[in-house]
């Protein structure tokens, strides 16, 4: 009889066991529920932060490549045109050596005729010196302007500021015959930076703004 007894509360404690273990398992069951759908809640913020930092990256890259183009096209625009300039540059110094010569072939008389008729000839030498400073000037106007445009196409291609200052040789490649041009009149250039257009010694020797 005592025997049934002891195992009657066996079973009892056995089955109050069980059932303390059975609400643990739940509870520890809900806790780790709610730790996955924190983790799942976690996980689809990262995937959309990932998501919003590709479509941003995407849409930076595009706006850059097509800011670049632009530019890129807008500096080969102006190269090519810079090149114009230099062209119709060098060709109005050729028009202005060829004049500068036939002055110079002009003012050239032989002393002895001076002398010979100083009355007469006076006005004419005056004339021919007045003509040859014409040129000098002119020559020297075209030079000046030869000088700022290789300037401007220097800076270009090798995407320089406006303060940037190039000597005489990192110019020479964009001059005609890679030769820096010289004053008519013996005056001195100074390049000067991108900015500012160059300038020559002598007085009166000044790019028109």
């Amino acid at each position: 009889m005592k025997l049934k007894k002891w195992i009657l509360w066996l079973c009892v404690v056995a089955l109050f066991a069980m059932e303390i273990f059975l609400f643990l398992a739940n509870q520890q069951k809900d806790a780790a529920l709610v730790q996955l759908r924190e983790a799942r809640q976690v996980a689809g913020q990262l995937q959309a932060q990932l998501d919003q930092l590709k479509n941003s990256s995407v849409v930076t890259l595009s706006v850059e490549n097509a800011r670049l183009r632009a530019e890129n096209q807008n500096l080969t625009q102006k190269f090519s045109q810079l090149q114009k300039e230099n062209r119709q540059l060098h060709q109005t110094n050729q028009q202005m050596k060829q004049q500068l010569q036939t002055t110079s072939d002009a003012t050239s008389q032989p002393q002895m005729q001076a002398e010979d008729q100083p009355a007469s000839t006076a006005p004419e030498t005056s004339a021919g010196q007045s003509a040859a400073v014409v040129a000098q000037f002119n020559a020297c106007i075209s030079n000046l302007r030869q000088i700022d445009a290789a300037k401007q196409q220097w800076a270009v291609e090798n995407n320089k500021s406006d303060d940037a200052i190039p000597t005489a040789l990192e110019l020479l490649p964009y001059l005609r015959d890679a030769i820096f041009p010289a004053c008519p009149a013996g005056g001195t250039y100074t390049i000067n930076a991108v900015g500012v257009p160059p300038t020559c010694s002598i007085p009166g020797h000044v790019l028109p703004q």
